[in-house]
């Protein structure tokens, strides 16, 4: 506890890659920021940052450094909440890594329910492709982590895995519109957008593609699948979608999304995940668990 508030500083250092920077997020003066790491350092009897020209970054001791710090910090975290709820007051922050898919409609709809019910409870919630997911639990960044096609790496505990077929989005007008189910070689005979590289919607189709032999040739491509929504629409051409990022129609001109028939494309997985052996925050914890629960009434 002596050094929780050193800890506190160091981990901003290192995320902000500045002490000036880092400072000001501190509301304090570098010099002051500067002494104080100093002062640890000369405890610790060795650097935990490397000095550069135009900033520090961590040493190889200041990353070992950090995950204790990271691990502290979400201990204490976890303690106070549990103090909290002791104390009948369901307080706490709840961090969260998800796939873009998960922000337009169902963590919002999920997050208002639980503050609903524990409103001095705060979220983060951060975008993340895959990879950059499971990362996040692996340095604390984030508690839960909610991807679709994960790598789901060594470190990471799956709390729910359920199956999101991939579905083609367009306009009502669309040719292929009122069609039940869709193959991918009708769909590749339309104009399509696809997100980028990174993204499982996109490795599921290119791995069908390829077993077709064929190509994938997008007309458009972004990073942003709100983007991709909106430009379907815009001009009549089909984008990809899975079910948990999809909005039921609410009127005749919204959006239609149809299923590509499995045959065709493979279902993707998504994860609700966990850093492995970690005890989560009260908060935390109990979100999890709402959205278990969800997860496993709608998609499972």
């Amino acid at each position: 506890m002596r050094h929780l508030q050193t800890y506190r500083f160091i981990d901003t250092v290192s995320k902000a890659g500045s002490i000036r920077k880092a400072a000001e997020a501190l509301n304090i003066t570098p010099s002051a920021l500067n002494r104080r790491i100093q002062n640890f350092e000369e405890e610790l009897g060795t650097p935990v940052f490397e000095r550069l020209p135009r900033g520090v970054r961590l040493n190889t001791v200041g990353e070992l450094l950090i995950q204790h710090i990271r691990s502290q910090i979400s201990d204490l975290d976890r303690l106070k909440s549990k103090i909290a709820d002791l104390e009948g007051i369901r307080r706490g922050h709840v961090a969260i890594a998800c796939s873009q898919a998960l922000l337009p409609y169902f963590l919002p709809r999920q997050i208002a329910l639980y503050r609903g019910a524990h409103p001095a409870v705060t979220f983060s919630v951060l975008p993340r492709d895959r990879t950059a997911a499971e990362q996040a639990l692996i340095d604390y960044t984030c508690d839960l982590a909610l991807v679709f096609e994960p790598l789901q790496l060594a470190e990471v505990q799956a709390l729910a895995v359920v199956p999101q077929t991939v579905h083609a989005v367009m306009a009502p007008t669309h040719p292929l519109a009122g069609r039940p189910v869709l193959r991918l070689r009708d769909c590749l005979r339309h104009a399509y957008s696809l997100p980028t590289a990174p993204y499982g919607v996109r490795r599921l189709l290119e791995q069908a593609a390829a077993r077709r032999g064929q190509p994938l040739k997008p007309m458009v491509e972004s990073d942003s699948f709100e983007f991709l929504r909106h430009y379907a629409a815009t001009e009549n051409l089909l984008a990809f979608q899975i079910p948990v990022g999809i909005a039921p129609p609410q009127g005749p001109d919204d959006l239609v999304s149809v299923p590509l028939d499995v045959r065709d494309v493979t279902p993707g997985a998504l994860l609700l995940g966990q850093l492995r052996h970690r005890a989560l925050p009260v908060a935390s914890a109990r979100f999890a668990d709402q959205l278990l629960t969800a997860l496993q009434t709608d998609f499972a």
